[in-house]
């Protein structure tokens, strides 16, 4: 008999609880976060015959425990923290919150949701996941800095300045500004310790795309190969993909990544919404690559843009069917690494779920599918809502 373990981790214990397919709780321990926390573990499970762990939150603080668990050679299903709240509130009986009951409804939700992934060693896709968000720390950090000296900036030059103003800019007019009172004095000091902070996050960023350029390139990917998918775009888009071949259609990546729309039906009405669900830095990866297209006249995605704008839909809703166009196309490509990857013979997108991906022949990027958005109405009268906006993309207010 096959148990399930569930876990629930905290900064200072993991509390694993462990029940049989029928819902029974078998044992339960706590152990304290330190150096032997999955000895611990694996000491107490070995009693328990063939296991699978199922960690709450295995991407977040349940990171490195569930990476222990991997290494050493368990299978370990990661599950989100809502499921497992929905199933202690709802479905376990124990309504009560404490570390128990938690590891307990982790467990219950992962045997009731045959579809949770399995938690994989981390590879080049960590990587990239890890420059992708440093990359985000030092951008909005950059940010924050440009504004910031634009302010004292504006205090400091007669009739203001431009946001436009570049990083030479700035210290040309540092340079020829002669401060005359101790505020104007202070105000130019910062000013210019602004100034070189910019520098130095330029220094970086520079830096840091050069590596995110290197581990796109380590990954022998064909992302690239797509249009508005630079470093920064390719290293969000596989980093937060990771494995692929957990997706068994392109309709289910693109349920992941926020581009397939919700249905909110009700009654005799058929009704589908914008999702805000899914993994919004991988949405937000797409959303930069349909934004670049729609902005070179000669990219694929133009030609498509501005057809579904000749068809009457708005320009947020154009995106809207772009982007999930390039998720498709994303996925093509992602599948045929896979594959490639593994090699003649290999298990890499060689399971039922890759062939019922409909991937054979593959066809060109940005030519498959279309936008699957849209309201319909069962009965003798239409009713059509508009969808919810999506962001649109803006450019930083202070351009320095």
């Amino acid at each position: 008999m096959t148990v399930m373990i569930g876990v629930d981790p905290h900064k200072g214990s993991h509390t694993a609880v462990a029940i049989d397919r029928a819902e029974v709780e078998l044992a339960a321990i706590q152990v304290r976060s330190s150096s032997r926390q999955v000895e611990e573990l694996l000491a107490w499970a070995g009693e328990l015959g063939d296991r699978i762990w199922a960690v709450e939150c295995a991407g977040g603080v349940g990171y490195l425990v569930a990476q222990q668990l991997v290494a050493a050679g368990d299978r370990v299903l990661d599950v989100p923290a809502t499921l497992a709240a929905r199933a202690r509130l709802l479905g376990s009986g124990r309504s009560s919150k404490n570390d128990p009951n938690d590891a307990y409804s982790v467990a219950v939700a992962s045997l009731r949701a045959p579809a949770l992934p399995a938690v994989a060693p981390a590879d080049n896709a960590a990587v990239l996941r890890l420059l992708a968000k440093r990359n985000k720390q030092l951008g909005s950090q950059r940010t924050r800095t440009a504004c910031r000296l634009h302010a004292l900036l504006v205090e400091l030059v007669p009739g203001g300045i431009s946001r436009e103003i570049t990083v030479n800019r700035a210290a040309r007019l540092l340079e020829s500004f002669t401060p005359t009172t101790p505020v104007e004095v202070t105000r130019h000091e910062l000013a210019a310790e602004h100034l070189d902070d910019l520098r130095r996050l330029d220094d970086q960023l520079g830096a840091l795309h050069k590596r995110m350029d290197d581990a796109v390139k380590a990954s022998r990917t064909t992302v690239r190969e797509l249009f508005g998918f630079g470093p920064v775009v390719s290293a969000l888009a596989i980093g937060h993909t990771r494995d692929v071949r957990r997706f068994a259609s392109r309709d289910r990546f693109a349920a992941y990544n926020g581009t397939a729309p919700i249905e909110v039906s009700s009654g005799g009405r058929l009704t589908h919404r914008l999702s805000r669900r899914g993994n919004r830095q991988l949405n937000h990866a797409i959303h930069m690559a349909a934004i670049t297209q729609i902005r070179h006249r000669h990219s694929p995605g133009y030609a498509y843009y501005q057809r579904k704008l000749a068809e009457g839909k708005t320009s947020k809703e154009a995106i809207r069917a772009l982007k999930r166009r390039i998720s498709d196309a994303l996925y093509e490509r992602l599948v045929a690494d896979a594959k490639r990857h593994a090699g003649p013979g290999g298990q890499a997108g060689a399971t039922a779920e890759a062939d019922a991906a409909g991937l054979e022949p593959r066809q060109p990027a940005l030519q498959v599918s279309h936008s699957r958005t849209r309201t319909e109405r069962r009965g003798r009268h239409a009713n059509t809502r508009t969808t919810q906006a999506v962001r649109s993309h803006k450019p930083a207010r202070t351009r320095i």
